[in-house]
C-alpha cells in the first residue's frame, strides 16, 4: 500500500465523515492505493462508528494526548508513506497531490505552509498568525537550521519507516515539534509545500491552548538544543564575568563621569559563576542526551564529551576550590597584619569577592559531576 491518510481524532463527531469523504475522494480521483486510518483517543461521541461507516480503518489508541494518538496511528498504518492531518476540517485532504508528489520526489518529511497556501478570515487566531507560529517557526529554524517556515502546521507527510525509526516518544501537542527537530537532527530530507487552512467546523473548544502548548513547544525546542539554552548564555556571561573581573581587579575604572569599582567587579563574579555553571551544564546534558539516545553523537566533539568524565571535572573542581583557598588565605594574613581590627582595604574586599566566586564555582562543578556519574550509573556505553 502506498498512502495512509491519518486523523487523529477526540470526538470529531461533527466534521470527522466530511474529512473521511475528502480523503477516500483524493485516494480515488489519484488512482493511489491508499487506506483512511482514524486513531481514536477515547471519543465518547460515536467517531469511531462514523469513522467505521465512512470507510474508514479505526485504532483505538488508550493513551490520552495528540502526540499519543499519532504515535498509535503511525505505529498502525500501512502505507509507505502517511499524510497526517486534524479531523477538524480545517484541513482540505482532497488536496493532497502536493505531498505525495514530494515523497514521491524522495523527501523523508514534507511540511505543510498554511502562510504560503493561505489562512482563510477567522482560521487562524491572530496571535497565533502574528507571534506564535512565526516566533516559534523562527527558533526552529535558528536553532536546528530547518528550512520549515510553519513549524506548526498540523498537515504533514512523511515516509513511514522514516518517522517510525526516529522512536518519538511525546504525547502532547509538542509531538509537532519532536517530529521535525528529530528529523532535522538525523538529517532527513525536509521540504515545505502550501497548504491552506480554514476555519474549524467544530462547535466546541479546541484542544489547543495557546499558552499552555506554547511553553510546551518552545520548552522542547530548548530542551533539545543545548547550544543555545545552556552554551551560548555561558560563554557570554563568562566572557563578559572574565572582563569585568580583569579591568576592575586592580581597581576602579572610569569612564567618562562614570566609577566602575567594587560593585561592578561583583557583577563580574556574579557573571562567572553563571557562566561556569551553564558551560559546566552544557558538557554534561550533550553527553548524556547523546549517551541516551535523545541527540545523535556529535560528529566533531563526541570525542571530547567522552573524555569530560566525573574524575577529569573533580580535578578542575580541586583546582578552582585551591585558588579560592589560596585568596581567602592572603585576605586572611592580610587581616592578620592588621591585629584583626578594622581593615578597609578595596583589594582585599574584591579578591575576597572572588575568591569566594571559585569556591562556590568548584562546588558547582563538582555536583554537577556527580550529578551526571549518577544519571548514567549502570550505563558502560561509549556511544549510542
Amino acid at each position: 500500500m502506498e498512502l495512509t491518510i491519518l486523523m487523529p481524532c477526540l470526538n470529531e463527531a461533527e466534521t470527522l465523515g466530511r474529512c473521511i469523504d475528502k480523503a477516500r475522494a483524493f485516494l480515488e480521483r489519484a488512482g493511489v492505493d491508499g487506506e483512511v486510518l482514524v486513531a481514536d483517543n477515547g471519543s465518547s461521541d460515536g467517531s469511531p462508528a462514523i469513522a467505521a461507516a465512512r470507510g474508514a480503518r479505526v485504532v483505538p489508541v488508550a493513551e490520552r494526548g495528540y502526540g499519543a494518538a499519532l504515535r498509535g496511528g503511525i505505529a498502525a498504518a500501512r502505507g509507505r508513506y502517511v499524510v497526517m492531518g486534524d479531523a477538524d476540517d480545517s484541513y482540505d485532504f482532497s488536496e493532497l497531490g502536493g505531498f505525495l508528489a514530494a515523497l514521491r520526489g524522495g523527501a523523508d518529511l514534507v511540511m505543510g505552509n498554511r502562510f504560503r497556501g493561505g489562512i482563510r478570515p477567522g482560521a487562524m487566531p491572530v496571535l497565533h498568525q502574528r507571534l506564535g507560529n512565526p516566533v516559534l517557526s523562527f527558533i526552529g529554524r535558528l536553532f536546528f537550521k530547518i528550512p520549515v517556515h510553519d513549524f506548526h502546521c498540523g498537515l504533514r507527510g512523511f515516509r513511514t519507516d522514516a518517522i517510525r525509526a526516529l522512536e518519538l516518544r511525546t504525547a502532547g501537542m509538542e509531538f509537532a515539534s519532536e517530529m521535525v527537530v528529530r528529523a532535522a537532527l538525523e538529517r532527513l530530507k525536509v521540504v515545505e509545500v502550501p497548504t491552506t487552512l480554514a476555519p474549524d467546523g467544530r462547535s466546541r473548544p479546541p484542544h489547543l491552548r495557546t499558552w499552555r502548548d506554547g511553553w510546551r513547544h518552545l520548552k522542547f525546542l530548548l530542551t533539545f538544543c543545548p547550544r543555545w539554552l545552556f552554551l551560548y548564555p555561558g560563554v557570554v556571561f563568562l566572557s563578559a564575568g572574565l572582563a569585568v573581573v580583569a579591568l576592575l581587579f586592580a581597581g576602579p575604572v572610569w569612564v567618562g563621569g562614570v566609577g566602575f569599582e567594587t560593585k561592578t567587579f561583583m557583577a563580574g563574579c556574579l557573571g562567572l559563576l553563571v557562566g561556569v555553571q551553564s558551560l559546566t551544564f552544557a558538557l554534561m546534558v550533550r553527553r548524556y542526551a547523546s549517551r541516551q539516545g535523545f541527540l545523535p553523537r556529535h560528529s566533531r566533539y563526541a570525542d571530547l564529551l567522552d573524555r569530560v568524565t566525573l574524575e577529569r571535572l573533580a580535578l578542575g573542581a580541586l583546582l578552582l576550590f585551591v585558588a579560592g583557598c589560596g585568596g581567602i588565605a592572603w585576605c586572611f594574613t592580610a587581616w592578620w597584619s592588621a591585629f584583626f581590627g578594622p581593615f578597609d582595604s578595596p583589594p582585599a574586599t574584591r579578591l575576597m569577592v572572588l575568591s569566594i566566586t571559585l569556591l562556590a564555582a568548584a562546588v558547582q562543578v563538582f555536583l554537577t559531576a556527580f550529578l551526571v556519574a549518577v544519571m548514567e550509573a549502570g550505563d558502560d556505553s561509549r556511544s549510542r
